[in-house]
C-alpha cells in the first residue's frame, strides 16, 4: 500500500470484490457516515478531508476507510474523488478472504493505521 508495497488486484478479482467508479469531486463517503467497507484505489486519486482540510491524498494501490474493518465505527473523515477514480470496495468478509490468501495484507493495513496515527500525533 505504500510506494514499495504493491497489491495484486487479481486476488480481489478472484474473490469478486466490487469495483466502483467516481468522477472528480464525487463523494465516496462523508465524515460521520457509518463505516462497513474499506477501499483500495485501483486508479485515480482520493482526498481524505476533515473540516475542509485535505489530510491525505490516496493514490493507486493505497487504501482508505480501513478503520471500518476494525471497529465498524463512524467515518473519521470524508473521502472524495480528486479525479476520475476507480476503487475496490472491501467489506469484512472480503477483507478476511484477502488476509487468508495474503496474511501480510493485514500487517500492511495495521502499518498504515500506525503511520496515520503518528502523523496526526505530530500535528497536535
Amino acid at each position: 500500500m505504500d510506494d514499495d508495497q504493491t497489491f495484486d488486484f487479481s486476488v480481489l478479482d478472484k474473490i469478486g470484490a466490487p469495483y466502483r467508479h467516481f468522477e472528480a469531486g464525487e463523494k465516496i463517503f462523508l465524515e460521520d457516515d457509518a463505516g462497513d467497507v474499506m477501499y483500495m484505489v485501483r486508479s485515480g486519486r482520493v482526498d481524505l478531508i476533515s473540516y475542509g482540510t485535505v489530510l491525505e491524498n490516496v493514490r493507486a494501490g493505497g487504501i482508505f476507510g480501513e478503520m471500518a474493518m476494525i471497529d465498524r465505527g463512524r467515518r473519521s473523515a470524508a473521502a472524495m474523488a480528486a479525479e476520475t477514480t476507480e476503487v475496490v470496495a472491501i467489506d469484512r468478509p472480503t477483507f478476511l478472504a484477502v488476509v487468508g490468501h495474503d496474511p501480510q495484507f493485514a500487517l500492511r493495513v495495521m502499518s498504515l493505521l500506525a503511520t496515520r496515527l503518528r502523523r496526526m500525533n505530530k500535528q497536535i
